[in-house]
C-alpha cells in the first residue's frame, strides 16, 4: 500500500538536505545543515584541557550542547538560561549527539583535549537530533583539519563518518525522515544512528501509538543503512573529500 505522505515522497525519500561549512568565522569547525524545513547551526570548539576524569590518560574528550531557540517552533520557547536548567529532552538529545559523535574519533590519537559540539536548532521540522548529529560531523571533521593545519596533530583521528535519520511506522508502514505533522502522529518513532561501514551506533526504537515487529525492525535496519548512505555521500561532498580520505574512514 503506497502510503501519501505530506510533501509527496515516496517512504524511502528524504527531504532535500544541504549542509553548509565554515559559517561560524571564530568556531575552529561550523556546519550548518538544512534538512526540509529542519535548520540546525553547529559548531565544534578546541579546548587544550580534559575533564577531570580522564586528565592524564592521554586520551581526549568530545561532548556536546544542545539547544533549541526560542522561535524554532509555533510558540516562543523559554531559553534554558531562563529558566536555570537545561529541560530533559534536551539534555538527553544532547547525550546522544556526545555518544554518537565520540564513535567518528580516537580519543588516544586526540591527545588530552576537549571537542564540544554546540547544535543549536534555529528552526525545528522534525528530526532535530539527527540533523545535530549529521552536521556535528562535518563540524568535527573540520575542527581536526583545524588542528593538523596548526600542528597540533600529526594524524587525523577520525575513523568513521557517522550519520543518523529518523524513521517512523504511519499507517502500518515505515517511512524514513518525516516531517512534524507525520512524526507527531506515527505509531512507532526510531532514530537510527550508524557509521559509514553500515554498523549501528545507536538505534532507538519506541511504540508510541502501537509496536513493531521483528521483520519490522529489519526493514528499519535496512531503510537506515540506504538513507544514511545517501547522507555520507552528502557529508563527503560538503566536506571536498578526496577519494582517498573516504576509504580512510569508511568503517
Amino acid at each position: 500500500m503506497q502510503i501519501d505522505r505530506i510533501d509527496g515522497r515516496s517512504k524511502d525519500e528524504l527531504r532535500t538536505l544541504t549542509i553548509e561549512r565554515g559559517c561560524n568565522r571564530y568556531a575552529e569547525g561550523s556546519a550548518l545543515i538544512k534538512w526540509g524545513n529542519t535548520h540546525v547551526l553547529c559548531t565544534a570548539t578546541v579546548e587544550e584541557k580534559v575533564p577531570s576524569f580522564i586528565r592524564g590518560s592521554g586520551k581526549g574528550w568530545l561532548t556536546a550542547e544542545y539547544s533549541m531557540l526560542p522561535r524554532s517552533t509555533h510558540q516562543r520557547m523559554q531559553r534554558d538560561s531562563s529558566r536555570g536548567k537545561i529541560n530533559g529532552r534536551g539534555s538527553e538529545i544532547q547525550r546522544l549527539i556526545g555518544r554518537s559523535l565520540r564513535a567518528a574519533i580516537d580519543m588516544e590519537k586526540l591527545g588530552e583535549r576537549t571537542i564540544t559540539i554546540d547544535c543549536d536548532v534555529i528552526q525545528a521540522d522534525a528530526g532535530t537530533r539527527t540533523a545535530s548529529i549529521t552536521a556535528g560531523f562535518v563540524a568535527l571533521y573540520d575542527a581536526i583539519r583545524w588542528l593538523i593545519k596548526n600542528e597540533k596533530l600529526t594524524e587525523n583521528p577520525i575513523t568513521t563518518q557517522i550519520a543518523a535519520v529518523s524513521i517512523v511506522k504511519i499507517n502500518g508502514q515505515m517511512v524514513i525522515d518525516p516531517c512534524y505533522e507525520e512524526d507527531s502522529s506515527a505509531e512507532v518513532d526510531s532514530n537510527i544512528i550508524m557509521t559509514s561501514g553500515g554498523n549501528f551506533v545507536e538505534l532507538q526504537g519506541t511504540g508510541e501509538q502501537g509496536t513493531f515487529s521483528l521483520n519490522e525492525l529489519n526493514e528499519i535496519a535496512k531503510l537506515a543503512w540506504e538513507a544514511t548512505q545517501k547522507i555520507n555521500k552528502i557529508q563527503q561532498k560538503a566536506l571536498c573529500l578526496t577519494q582517498e580520505e573516504i576509504e580512510a574512514i569508511k568503517k
